[in-house]
């Protein structure tokens, strides 16, 4: 069996949004207990961000994702975490149960006014309905040992 270490000084997320509706969970722990939150974690050593997320997705609300711009970034004294837009690519909106307590996709508008979600999850929603904000994904070569790299541009 494999050894995962957690890498806590790295995180991710995403805002998913599919035909006008966000995806957002009900967190059942920390700071965030009983808000609907948009879903994300933190990064395996060894693990890509994009990777990353797309585990943390499917772990936590059964649907797979793909990520596509950046659309924020929050540095503190102890981490770092990475916004990213993504699309939806497949899957039912179903609870882990354990991190969130439930999984819903709730109108855009409303996720912005609604009392119950935070003001970090709502200015990265209000980022990723921003048309062509955030950086993009730009394929290219590295030579060099320390492959894979991902390089994000305006």
């Amino acid at each position: 069996m494999e050894q995962v270490q957690t890498n806590w000084g790295q995180s991710v997320t995403a805002v998913v949004i599919r035909e006008g509706k966000v995806l957002l969970a009900r967190h059942t722990y920390g700071g965030g207990a009983g808000k609907l939150i948009i879903p994300g974690g933190y990064v395996n050593v060894g693990e890509t961000p994009q990777d990353a997320l797309k585990r943390e997705f499917m772990e936590e609300t059964g649907i797979a994702i793909e990520p596509q711009n950046i659309i924020g970034i929050r540095f503190n004294m102890h981490d770092w975490y990475i916004a990213f837009r993504a699309a939806y690519v497949s899957g039912e909106a179903t609870s882990d149960h354990h991190e969130n307590s439930e999984v819903l996709w709730v109108d855009v508008q409303d996720a912005l006014t609604r009392e119950d979600v935070p003001m970090l999850t709502k200015k990265l929603i209000a980022s990723a309905m921003e048309p062509g904000a955030g950086l993009h994904y730009e394929p290219y070569e590295a030579n060099t040992r320390h492959a894979p790299y991902s390089l994000y541009c305006l």
